[in-house]
């Protein structure tokens, strides 16, 4: 189901040419100019900058646990691994987990709404939008530092995490186009399968009804 169609389907062929021109040459060069040591550092560190918004909404969710691993975690990949660049909580048995505000709503049964695709921020539903553009951001240590250069750290997060994604989903995207007969509609349908298994994973077996 998918009433937006139409509405998508502009905005998808908008981001595939910004993607073209811009995320997709950025990735490239970064994947081949950048050692994969290095590339795999600045991964961690994301992944790391990006743990108190799990923990918060472990916490929300009720899920004492699992915010304790991610609390976890995030300190001993802080400190022992030099500010997330290494990752030796995996092998201290404290493997990541991601969690956010849209998966924090499915829990407590807000639905999903209908599938969109928005420009730049792409594929999503309006639960986890809301989320994604209002809430997350607030659950990041980051976003209350006052200090000089505050916008341009920010700002810099956001490019590199988007240069890194891309640079890891290359192969992957140009698969589903070589193989797709129709982009926009298996690029929907990856990402709503995606999005199910991660929210199925955070609901309790006999409350998976709550899911999109």
């Amino acid at each position: 189901n998918d009433p937006l169609e139409p509405f998508n389907r502009q905005v998808f062929r908008i981001n595939q040419s910004l993607d073209r021109h811009a995320a997709l040459p950025a990735a490239v060069f970064y994947k081949s100019s950048v050692p994969g040591d290095l590339r795999d550092g600045v991964h961690n560190v994301l992944q790391n900058v990006g743990l108190p918004v799990t923990v918060a909404n472990d916490l929300l969710q009720g899920e004492a646990s699992r915010a304790g691993v991610a609390a976890g975690r995030f300190c001993v990949n802080t400190t022992i691994g030099v500010l997330g660049v290494m990752d030796p909580a995996t092998d201290m048995g404290m493997p990541l987990q991601q969690d956010d505000f849209g998966q924090t709503l499915a829990v407590y049964g807000v639905p999903g709404g209908p599938y969109v695709v928005l420009p730049l921020l792409g594929a999503t539903l309006p639960r986890d939008a809301v989320g994604r553009l209002f809430v997350d951001h607030y659950f990041s240590p980051l976003s209350y530092f006052d200090y000089s250069g505050h916008y341009y750290v920010s700002l810099g997060t956001r490019v590199f995490s988007t240069v890194d994604g891309r640079s890891r989903a290359i192969d992957r995207i140009r698969e589903i186009e070589r193989n797709s007969i129709d982009q926009y509609t298996a690029m929907r349908d990856a990402y709503l399968r995606h999005r199910e298994d991660q929210i199925r994973h955070r609901l309790p077996s006999d409350s998976e009804s709550m899911a999109n």
